[in-house]
């Protein structure tokens, strides 16, 4: 019997002649966060429509709980939550009246006061709906998706619209949510919220795949950073090469910055060397290294390099 929760092999999803979705695979096992990344258009939300069971999958397979997610929604529907980007809440209902209508859908609900502990919105039991902020609405959002005490859980862009504060508190409700074996697939710009959160990722562009793993694996590989302020009198082109390549050069604030990307094997002993050939260079020329850094890839630099494959 498979401990996979979401099961997903060869889907494709289309609208019309454009390919939306071109042939994902993925797999979440029961209990873990997966989270799913990419740029508006990438095909995330389209995957989470099909997982949802919103529109049948145009090909391949796609199980949730054993079953098929669009022809069985019926008998899921009770054992998922989702909070989708955009809710339709009624505005002159009070919060705890909105919680107390979406408790009625479910046979063994979270009671509205657990409801609105777990989304930090006590305070706000007696509000209108229209009087909530942004982040305070999308608190409510997932109120209402996990009331139901869902086994899996679906989040597209959760923290939108929150503060710092109410961000954090969200992570650690979803973190709780995992550990009492919640299975979670999320999607979400914020790529410090993937690496908090995720036990896996995936990094969709053009409606594919490019790269998935667990984070450190998702950034093996790709190389550390190496960069300095260069100083106003010394000429661009006499820059050192590093591991071969010139510096790639930024201006902010009228000051250039030289950086360069160190790949390839041991990449410990290629970043050691690097900085001692930059070190050495600096020294002949009598150039002082102003503001330099030496750090390993982070998971935007994997992200933007993705995205930026036209």
């Amino acid at each position: 019997m498979s401990t996979e929760t979401i099961e997903v092999g060869g889907l494709r999803q289309r609208y019309g002649a454009f390919e939306a979705v071109r042939g994902i695979d993925f797999s979440v096992p029961s209990g873990q966060l997966f989270a799913l990344l990419g740029t508006n258009g990438a095909g995330k939300t389209t995957t989470m429509e099909v997982l949802e069971g919103f529109r049948p999958a145009a090909a391949g397979t796609v199980r949730l709980l054993g079953a098929d997610p669009f022809r069985d929604r019926r008998a899921l529907r009770p054992r998922v939550g989702i909070m989708l980007q955009e809710s339709g809440l009624i505005g002159d209902l009070t919060v705890s009246e909105t919680i107390g209508l979406w408790r009625d859908l479910h046979a063994r609900p979270l009671s509205v006061g657990e409801a609105l502990a777990r989304a930090d919105l006590a305070d706000k039991a007696g509000t209108a709906v229209r009087q909530l902020s942004g982040g305070q609405k999308r608190r409510l959002d997932l109120a209402l998706a996990v009331v139901g005490r869902p086994e899996v859980l679906f989040l597209d862009e959760p923290t939108t619209g929150m503060d710092p504060e109410a961000r954090i508190a969200t992570w650690k409700l979803i973190q709780d949510l995992v550990a009492d074996g919640t299975t979670v697939l999320l999607t979400t710009h914020y790529l410090e919220e993937a690496e908090r959160l995720a036990d896996r990722i995936a990094i969709m562009h053009r409606g594919e795949i490019r790269i998935a793993g667990t984070v450190p694996e998702v950034v093996a590989g790709h190389g550390d950073r190496i960069a300095f302020r260069v100083p106003a009198h010394v000429p661009i082109d006499t820059l050192p090469r590093l591991d071969g390549f010139p510096p790639e050069i930024t201006v902010a604030d009228g000051f250039p910055t030289a950086r360069y990307t160190v790949t390839g094997g041991d990449p410990d002993g290629r970043a050691h060397r690097s900085v001692a050939d930059l070190l050495a260079w600096a020294a002949t020329q009598s150039v002082t290294l102003d503001r330099l850094s030496v750090r390993p890839a982070s998971l935007e630099d994997v992200f933007l390099s993705i995205v930026e494959d036209k």
